[in-house]
């Protein structure tokens, strides 16, 4: 269970950032060098870097290096513990808005 919440820590912390889920989202639609990912966002490279090491380390997103360029790409395993936590709280939400509908009714004249 601690694991779980470690791994739900990093990807909240990482996602927090604009910048981290602007690129986030970027390598959604495909494949990129550190390089072009700093040609679309008006980020400098050293921080585009370290936002793909947050990125890294929370599990989101893989490196794979070809010479002298670096490509990352979303790892989609690395949204489950997202997925999960989601999935706890959506159950958690919908069995009290039912009893909030049921209790409405019945006071409903």
């Amino acid at each position: 269970m601690q694991s779980a919440v470690v791994a739900e820590n990093k990807i909240f912390q990482a996602l927090a950032d604009p910048s981290r889920r602007a690129i986030f989202e970027s390598l959604t639609r495909g494949e990129a060098a550190v390089k072009d990912l700093t040609a679309r966002f008006d980020i400098s490279q050293p921080a585009i870097s370290q936002h793909l090491a947050t990125l890294k380390d929370a599990g989101l997103v893989n490196g794979r290096r070809e010479g002298r360029c670096v490509y990352y790409r979303v790892e989609p395993r690395g949204l489950k513990p997202l997925v999960d936590w989601i999935a706890h709280y959506r159950a958690f939400w919908t069995e009290h808005v039912d009893r909030l509908e049921q209790l409405l009714d019945k006071m409903d004249p």
